[in-house]
């Protein structure tokens, strides 16, 4: 054992401590001034990415009105780029194995922060569109490497709590980009709210380049695409991964179908609600950033595949509640999705860092690939389901995804549990 305080020591090699190189290598725990440095880095890049991805969310319907586009069209400042992310964090992955953590994802926020200023400024809808596309490749370099980073850096009885105040940042920040761009909207037009979140971005990139602690455990490896394409294969080899990918799926595919057409019903008879009252609607995302880190920590002690259904449950029981007729229930249910896929994408994505192994930084691409596609596919399928049905279609087809979430989290749950125990020197077990 090494040192205490900042870090635990956990060595890796067996060897005896005390000349430099063969130094015990440390982790971060929980309750310690280097954990409290890395998660407010974390979460102010939390806050920035789903700021700057989601601030055009409530910004749909006046699309729609501005530039005469359907509620599906409209859909597509937000599918198009989570669709280009999921594509672009395959390979976010390898970039930051071969450049360094810390350097990619700093380079990721800022430069998604100047691109949302631009959107600001843009004269067509197809321009917007073509800026908005672009945001998804720039913001490719934080998702799936902050996930890596936390995996790698982080004490294994610490990854559940870090993990969840990392996701608890995305909460404030897609509340507080939806809420921005919402409000200001109404007040001072779209270009203004838009304008706004992207400063915040800016100032929170700046907060994350200073803050967080550079790399202890990664070894920088050349951006070869056979060894990338192998690790690949690694992940689906696991018994866990693929399904704990699918879940990322259907939780975020379910959760943005929601937020994605909600304004359109609430602005609409019979409840007639303004663009900033729907944009204070959105505030709700505050239950996440309780939800992440409590359940997050409690899978972290009781066991992830005791837990992550309950996530599950919790939204399908939303759901139901947004089908009917008062406002309060409406509001309800949207609180009761919130908690349970901010809960949910906690538990899944610290397990996926838990199973991964030497692929820790291809099964987090891998994860986000998938969940950022379901963002933009069930997103955008949603409002194809409103144009026919209304909201009790688009309320139904989340019903659907969420219950395969549940089959898919039932099977988790008799998942045999990774093979154990570790030999001397190594990470401790935690509940699987």
């Amino acid at each position: 054992m090494g040192r205490q305080g900042d870090v635990e020591s956990v060595s890796r090699s067996g060897h005896r401590p005390g000349s430099p190189e063969l130094e015990p290598s440390p982790y971060i725990r929980h309750g310690t001034p280097v954990f409290r440095r890395t998660n407010l880095a974390l979460f102010a890049a939390g806050v920035a990415t789903f700021g700057l991805l989601y601030c055009t969310q409530p910004l749909m319907p006046e699309f729609s009105r501005v530039y005469g586009v359907s509620a599906a069209t409209a859909a597509l400042s937000l599918s198009l780029t989570t669709g280009v992310l999921a594509f672009a964090m395959l390979f976010a992955g390898g970039v930051s194995d071969a450049l360094g953590r810390k350097s990619v994802m700093t380079a990721s926020l800022l430069s998604s922060a100047v691109l949302v200023l631009l959107t600001a400024l843009v004269p067509d809808w197809h321009m917007l569109l073509v800026l908005r596309a672009l945001l998804g490749l720039t913001l490719s370099g934080l998702p799936a490497v902050a996930m890596t980073y936390l995996s790698e850096e982080m004490h294994p009885e610490s990854i559940g709590l870090g993990m969840g105040l990392y996701i608890s940042g995305n909460a404030i920040g897609g509340m507080g980009g939806r809420l921005v761009a919402g409000v200001l909207a109404d007040f001072a037009g779209w270009r203004i709210g838009v304008a706004a979140v992207g400063m915040i971005g800016l100032v929170s990139g700046v907060i994350f380049w200073l803050s967080l602690p550079p790399s202890r455990h990664h070894v920088r490896h050349p951006l070869h695409l056979g060894a990338l394409l192998g690790r690949f294969t690694l992940t689906f080899r696991d018994a866990g991964l693929p399904w704990l990918f699918a879940e990322g799926f259907l939780l975020l595919g379910a959760f943005v179908t929601i937020y994605n057409y909600i304004g359109y019903h609430l602005l609409a008879p019979p409840y007639g609600l303004s663009q900033a009252a729907v944009g204070g609607i959105f505030s709700v995302y505050l239950i996440g950033t309780f939800s992440s880190a409590w359940m997050g920590h409690l899978a972290g002690k009781l066991g992830r595949r005791k837990v992550l259904w309950t996530a599950f449950a919790l939204m399908l029981l939303g759901v139901g509640l947004s089908m009917t007729r008062p406002l309060a229930l409406i509001i309800l249910g949207i609180v009761a999705i919130t908690f349970g896929f901010f809960g949910g994408h906690s538990i899944a994505s610290s397990w996926v860092g838990r199973r991964a192994g030497i692929a820790k930084a291809q099964a987090s691409s891998m994860y986000l690939f998938s969940y950022y596609m379901g963002s933009s596919l069930a997103g955008a399928g949603g409002g194809l389901f409103y144009a026919s049905y209304g909201w009790s279609g688009v309320a139904l087809f989340v019903a659907a995804l969420v219950v395969a979430g549940l089959l898919v989290a039932w099977h988790l749950y008799h998942l045999p549990p990774l093979p154990g125990p570790p030999s001397p020197g190594t990470e401790p077990p935690i509940p699987q």
